[in-house]
């Protein structure tokens, strides 16, 4: 039984196949056109998937959509009718595009799928759909290690809704309630991504890393003016202050003068007031986040929670959460933004539509989310040969060996190994990784690597069995999806005159013993490491930990600003010789900078990239 699920056409498109139960693999494609987000029909994406299970698309016995566009429309509809004649000009650049495509995708889905197998529309599997909240509820549930959990889905919207409860027990995940469209707690931390200058959709990591340089001093203004906000987190937004539901931007003049400004232009300078507003937005966020989870504990009872949605990549907000919240333990579905949603819609079909007996167990069903393409031996050699690269060989013992001597040395790695990273997270798979003690690390991968702005953090890669040695934390952490401070003992002193910096100018001060990945606020956002999901970065951060006695590296992704996480040994390539990264590790392949042959330096090549 071969289950293809499918998230396309808003952001982030990605194909997943599900196998008998299990996922036999998932990607998104970005990662195969280069374009980030894109949201384009999934084409790569699909065509791995099936080649991963030797199959071809009439081989499958499902094929399956996360949403239901119709739904979709009729709220589009509603929405303008309900607010006309205001945003008389979104709704017909809405309806423009819907008249002459997402209205009739089921059809251009048939379209492209037939296309894609070379046969007739009617020679195709069955066509699912699912709904939005209930492919990320899925997603969330199913491949949890929990028989039976409360299910929080937060996101932008889905169809309607953008905040869903679900109680999932064995194959069964039953809807508790909602809260719909416009109200929604993702659009309300967008409305701020995008007045602060960022990229909505995009951009809602950088608001969160900017936060701690600020002081909450917005947080009575967004509550007393913004949200109405209930004691069990349920909450209703004052419309009059954004433009989303029939504008083109996010925010409206109301909105900008309660703030005392207009919103700041994109890649301009960020003063103190951005700091602090995002600041207040993520407290507030972090609140209503913790009182609808202590909501469902109250309503359903059960010791365990699942999140999924755009929202649940708030790993400060999960922080919060694990720490504070009466639940005994929370797992987060790694993909949990729209990619996801074709993992979600797979499993739903597997379990709800065929009502399949889930098995449990003690991992959780996603792999480490390892379930991308990998590249052998032989086809990074080919590579490497073709572009006249110089490498040496090692066998694993001896490359761990000197690619911790490498990094101990203040050198920046890229690492490129096994099956790419499903979500938006490099796992060490596909990361650039440093010394976390040294302290110009973060500025150095920031600037002149990731090419990216200086105040955004980077994350530990902790072996799993350490991770309460440096971190305040005793739980498991596999897809870094939790922020959790620096242990006490770790932490460095600051004289007055270091607590009086302001903004960015308290990255001078190093925080702790490990400050490349210790953010201005004493947190990181930890990746622990597992010898079951990834024996070979477990071995080569015990190799870097029996040389210098730190069981912690610095893990970013391997990427720069823009760009997608590589896929594939050329990708991995091409990033290493753009960048100022020292070494490059392809499998077992091994090449320092300053051996490879004259690469062409053209700074144009920064404009492929949209900036994120």
């Amino acid at each position: 039984m071969n289950i293809l699920g499918i998230s396309a056409y808003y952001h982030d498109s990605a194909a997943a196949l599900v196998q008998k139960g299990t996922i036999l693999a998932a990607a998104q494609e970005e990662r195969f056109t280069r374009k980030k987000h894109d949201a384009r029909f999934p084409k790569n994406a699909i065509i791995y998937t099936l080649a991963e299970a030797n199959i071809s698309l009439q081989e499958l016995d499902y094929i399956v959509f996360y949403e239901k566009p119709l739904v979709t429309f009729e709220r589009l509809l509603e929405t303008y009718l309900t607010y006309a004649p205001q945003g008389f000009r979104s709704f017909i650049t809405a309806m423009t595009a819907w008249l002459q495509e997402k209205l009739y995708l089921k059809t251009i889905l048939k379209k492209e799928l037939a296309k894609l197998a070379n046969c007739k529309t009617s020679q195709l599997p069955p066509l699912l759909f699912t709904e939005h909240h209930q492919s990320h509820a899925a997603s969330a549930f199913f491949p949890s290690p929990f028989e039976k959990a409360a299910v929080l889905c937060l996101d932008a919207v889905g169809e309607w809704a953008t905040t869903s409860l679900w109680l999932g027990e064995g194959n069964k995940m039953i809807p508790q309630w909602e809260i719909n469209f416009p109200h929604s707690l993702g659009l309300l931390y967008s409305a701020f991504t995008y007045y602060t200058g960022f990229k909505v959709n995009s951009g809602e990591y950088k608001l969160m890393g900017l936060a701690p340089y600020g002081e909450a001093k917005y947080v009575d203004i967004i509550l007393e003016n913004l949200i109405d906000l209930k004691e069990d987190g349920t909450f209703r937004l004052n419309m009059e202050y954004f433009n989303y539901a029939t504008g083109l931007t996010m925010t409206n003049d109301k909105f900008a003068r309660l703030f005392g400004g207009s919103p700041r232009k994109p890649e301009t300078q960020l003063t103190q007031r951005e700091m602090n507003i995002a600041a207040s937005i993520q407290k507030v966020t972090e609140e209503i986040v913790l009182r609808l989870a202590n909501t469902a504990y109250e309503e359903l009872g059960t010791d365990y929670l699942c999140l999924a949605g755009g929202v649940a990549l708030n790993c400060v907000s999960n922080g919060r959460l694990l720490r504070e919240s009466k639940f005994k333990d929370i797992w987060i579905q790694p993909a949990a933004g729209d990619s996801g949603g074709a993992i979600g819609a797979a499993l739903a079909v597997w379990y709800q539509y065929l009502e399949n007996p889930r098995q449990g167990g003690t991992f959780d069903a996603m792999q480490g989310t390892y379930l991308g393409p990998e590249f052998s031996h032989e086809e990074a050699q080919e590579y490497l040969n073709d572009v006249k690269a110089k490498y040496v060989y090692l066998e694993d013992v001896e490359l761990f060996t000197k690619v911790a001597e490498i990094l101990a040395e203040g050198n920046v790695v890229g690492w490129f190994q096994g099956r790419m990273e499903f979500g938006p997270r490099a796992l060490g798979n596909r990361s650039i990784i440093g010394d976390p003690r040294n302290e110009k690390m973060q500025s150095v991968m920031n600037l002149k690597i990731k090419y990216r702005e200086s105040f955004r953090p980077f994350a530990p890669s902790v072996l799993f069995d350490r991770v309460s040695d440096y971190f305040e934390l005793d739980k498991p952490s596999p897809y870094m999806l939790l922020v959790a401070e620096v242990n006490s003992e770790l932490r460095l002193p600051m004289n007055e005159e270091d607590k009086q910096l302001f903004g960015v100018e308290k990255l001078k001060v190093p925080r702790s013993t490990i400050p490349a990945i210790t953010h201005v606020d004493y947190s990181a956002r930890v990746q622990t490491v597992h010898p079951e999901t990834n024996p070979r970065y477990y071995q080569l951060i015990k190799q870097f930990e029996a040389l210098t006695g730190c069981g912690v590296l610095v893990n970013t992704s391997f990427n720069v600003r823009g760009e997608p996480i590589v896929c594939t040994p050329e990708d991995a390539y091409r990033c290493f010789m753009r960048t100022e990264m020292d070494y490059l590790v392809i499998n077992n392949y091994l090449l320092a900078k300053s051996e490879q042959p004259q690469w062409q330096k053209d700074e144009a090549w920064k404009n492929e990239f949209e900036l994120d």
